[in-house]
């Protein structure tokens, strides 16, 4: 008796035959057989396989529950590489928080419902730019901020220019950075404690 396919192969073959389509979060859920963990399945076709799945992250004409498989061409997929001490090291270097939006593990997540803010590893320069899984070449980034990232994140900026954004912005933008980093250090210097 020939095996089922699985839930990522019937979404896999799904966005196959609508090349170019824009499809509904529910449609591709349907596809998978109903499955609940259908997100899950699309980010791995993304990430691990390679396939150039948009969403809303990518482009600011589809929607939230909106995705699009422009093209077959596959990315080259990555081995995961990074050990567990890394991922530590890292999360405890950056202080727990996403270093593109500033939100703190545990946070609740403002995309998500009632889901709370997960981080995960994200690199500086991205592996198919030449970068590694060392710990200088990785940063905590949120989810929401990871997944629109591949490819298109700038590289991290240097003390003097950071400083020169702050200083050309409004007052009450400058206010809010400081009130963020006083929060975020003395979060830290209570850890510490």
């Amino acid at each position: 008796m020939p095996r089922k396919p699985g839930s990522k192969q019937l979404i896999l073959e799904f966005f196959l035959c609508n090349i170019g389509k824009v499809l509904e979060s529910k449609d591709i859920q349907k596809a998978s057989g109903g499955v609940v963990e259908w997100a899950r399945r699309v980010r791995e076709l993304r990430n691990q396989d390679g396939y150039q799945i948009l969403s809303h992250r990518d482009r600011v004409n589809l929607k939230p529950n909106q995705y699009l498989m422009e093209t077959i061409t596959r990315l080259p997929a990555f081995a995961r590489g990074i050990s567990k001490e890394t991922r530590a090291w890292v999360l405890e270097r950056n202080g727990y928080t996403c270093q593109m939006c500033g939100v703190a593990a545990g946070d609740p997540d403002q995309h998500g419902g009632n889901r709370t803010v997960r981080l995960t590893m994200g690199h500086i320069i991205d592996k198919s730019k030449g970068g590694d899984d060392s710990s200088q070449n990785l940063r905590a980034v949120c989810t929401n901020c990871n997944e629109g990232l591949q490819n298109t994140s700038l590289p991290k900026p240097d003390r003097i220019h950071l400083l020169a954004q702050i200083r050309r912005a409004t007052i009450q933008d400058q206010e809010s950075v400081l009130n963020w980093l006083l929060q975020k250090f003395n979060m830290e210097a209570n850890k510490k404690k």
